[in-house]
């Protein structure tokens, strides 16, 4: 049996043949026979061009069908497909050539030439261009090859793709997750999200990060669904397009935006049977609201690079706002001292995880990966949190992110939501800033609904309700928060800002 992830796609994909597969935004519609024969011309391509099983091909260009179809091809010839942030510029574009010594550069045409010379000087075989009208080089040579192709025999521990982790915080980290990994986890959310045949999945998200690239995409692979293909999100466009979807998976950004559409109603989310959020917390407020205007409750799950999906909340039973779920299927979860000991049921500790889904460890970083490894075998998420004596999980904010103040441990997350719910707050980030006195200052950089709104307010109203270690020593207002391409709250760059 092939353990090739295109295998089954392939597999369900024959069983489709001329049901749409994906439609743009644009009106172009793909048929999985199509996809097939894209695939194969792309995989073709990649062979003449010398990659090997194992090799890397590294891809830098804006959302499209093509994408997306070279990154099926990668997976279906056996090498290993590594998405780049359209947004790096050149000097980090270096790093990534650098430590992961593709054999391929796939780019837009601007900048080629130096894009060019930067590739050659990291010993890159090949820099080949991508347009979403089929003009780039790498386009032309596919069209000219054959649209049959012999899926490559993998290993299920071979693999499949990398993905640097955000980098908020020292050098990026590749994460290698396999073609098994994925396969598992892709139908863990099929299953436990109930996607069939029927369902049309509203895809607005980059291609560049897990969530657009398999998360939401994998579960339409493998239940033969249809996506709506969108190059970016707008809330416009989207609203308009909810009446011929049924599922739609988001950042909260997304949602938010939604909501501040009047028309937005639950006439308008009538045929939607399920709104997912992900990437970033999102904030209770918001899905209150959201709950409000459509009878309808956006399902939280939890994820990072490292291992695809963690935890959710499910399709059918009570979706817990606030929280992210329980562990899917082949994932355990478990809540551990700084001595890896397990604690008891709602106690704060470090979110440790386990299974099929987690990742085979960093790029060329074994020493990296045996430190985020516990001794008997649970990946160190970095994340905080507790576990209730029913499996629901709430993350309570990132170990890097804790404050501590005078010697007592701040969860930023507690403060934030006390913060989020005061009248004429819009949303609030908690960090520490260091302290002549007490190590860290607990520190709050809040955006306002209301201008009028000033910090001492925002003090005296905590009182009372926090702990007096974590109330904020100081508070800053900004016109908004500095988040990165997948909506997280870039921490680092506000400790760097407030900083005395």
């Amino acid at each position: 049996m092939n353990s090739n992830i295109f295998a089954t796609f392939e597999t369900i994909a024959r069983e489709g043949n001329d049901a749409p597969f994906l439609e743009t935004d644009d009106g172009q519609i793909v048929s999985y026979a199509q996809m097939l024969g894209t695939t194969a011309r792309y995989a073709n391509a990649l062979i003449g061009l010398g990659v090997q099983p194992g090799d890397r091909v590294a891809v830098q260009v804006e959302k499209s069908a093509r994408n997306y179809c070279l990154y099926l091809a990668t997976l279906r010839m056996g090498a290993t497909y590594l998405p780049l942030n359209t947004a790096y510029q050149l000097n980090e574009l270096a790093y990534f050539l650098e430590d992961a010594e593709p054999r391929v550069l796939v780019c837009d045409p601007t900048d080629l030439a130096a894009k060019s010379e930067l590739a050659r000087s990291h010993g890159v075989a090949h820099v080949m261009t991508m347009t979403d009208e089929g003009s780039g080089t790498l386009d032309v040579m596919a069209d000219a090859q054959a649209d049959v192709f012999d899926t490559t025999q993998v290993s299920g521990d071979e693999v499949a793709v990398i993905i640097y982790t955000s980098g908020t915080t020292g050098r990026p980290k590749g994460a290698m997750l396999t073609h098994a990994s994925l396969l598992s986890n892709g139908r863990a959310l099929t299953k436990l999200w109930g996607f069939t045949n029927q369902d049309v999945l509203l895809h607005a998200l980059p291609l560049f990060h897990a969530h657009g690239l398999f998360i939401s995409s994998h579960c339409a692979l493998l239940s033969r669904s249809r996506l709506l293909f969108l190059k970016k999100f707008n809330a416009e466009q989207v609203l308009s397009l909810l009446p011929r979807a049924t599922v739609m998976m988001g950042v909260p950004t997304f949602y938010t935006r939604l909501l501040d559409q009047p028309e937005f109603t639950v006439t308008s989310a009538a045929n939607m049977r399920l709104f997912v959020s992900g990437s970033a917390p999102l904030l209770a407020e918001t899905n209150h609201d959201f709950q409000r205007r459509t009878g309808q409750i956006v399902l939280e799950r939890y994820g990072m690079t490292e291992s695809a999906i963690i935890t959710s909340n499910p399709y059918v039973g009570e979706r817990r706002i606030g929280s992210v779920g329980k562990p899917i299927d082949g994932v355990e979860v478990r809540i551990a001292d700084n001595k890896d000991q397990m604690l008891p049921p709602d106690q704060i500790g470090g979110i440790q995880i386990r299974g099929s889904g987690v990742m085979k460890g960093y790029w060329r970083k074994p020493k990296k990966t045996a430190e985020e490894f516990t001794s008997d075998g649970w990946f160190r998420t970095g994340d905080q949190g507790t576990l209730s004596s029913d499996d629901y999980l709430t993350i309570v904010g990132r170990a890097k992110d804790l404050v501590i103040s005078g010697g007592y441990n701040v969860y930023p997350k507690e403060v934030e939501m006390a913060i989020d719910a005061l009248h004429g707050v819009g949303e609030s980030a908690v960090i520490g800033i260091p302290d002549r006195d007490f190590g860290e200052a607990v520190t709050a950089v809040v955006v306002c609904k209301n201008e009028s709104l000033t910090g001492d307010q925002i003090i005296k109203s905590l009182k009372g309700q926090l702990a007096n270690y974590k109330i904020p020593k100081y508070v800053y207002f900004a016109p908004k928060l500095p988040r990165n391409a997948m909506g997280k709250v870039m921490k680092n760059i506000l400790r760097d800002t407030y900083k005395k």
